[in-house]
């Protein structure tokens, strides 16, 4: 079950680690669905290629540019990426709910300019 505080947050800090155990923490939309938390991202990015490596995040309430409130909650977590085209195809409605217009636009723009590919993939993180 993911916390309210949580599934309500606009941000969480998702924290991966490298694999000398070096934790790296990144801001991103996630979404609270069906008992785990999904994340959209690059699939050339950092915390993918993180995650390919070990499943052990953590994740923290937190604004846009990954400052956490004091007394804020870290949560741990397993991580594991979610590829092919129906676990994003859910990954990408999750998001439009709970972001709307401003990921549809994102989603939309990014794959005018990338001339209509979307290299990306989806996290999931059970905590």
């Amino acid at each position: 079950m993911i916390p309210e505080e949580v599934a309500r947050s606009p941000y969480v800090s998702l924290v991966t680690f490298r694999r000398n155990g070096t934790p790296v923490a990144t801001p991103v939309w996630a979404v609270a669905e069906g008992g785990e938390l999904l994340v959209w991202t690059r699939d050339d990015s950092g915390k993918v290629k993180r995650l390919r490596n070990g499943a052990r995040v953590t994740v923290t309430p937190c604004d846009v540019r990954g400052r956490i409130a004091e007394g804020a909650q870290s949560l741990e977590g397993t991580g594991r990426l979610l590829e092919g085209s129906a676990a994003l195809g859910r990954v990408r409605k999750a998001m439009a709910r709970k972001y709307g217009l401003r990921f549809r636009l994102m989603d939309g723009v990014g794959a005018l300019v990338r001339g209509g590919r979307r290299p990306h993939v989806g996290i999931s993180v059970t905590l």
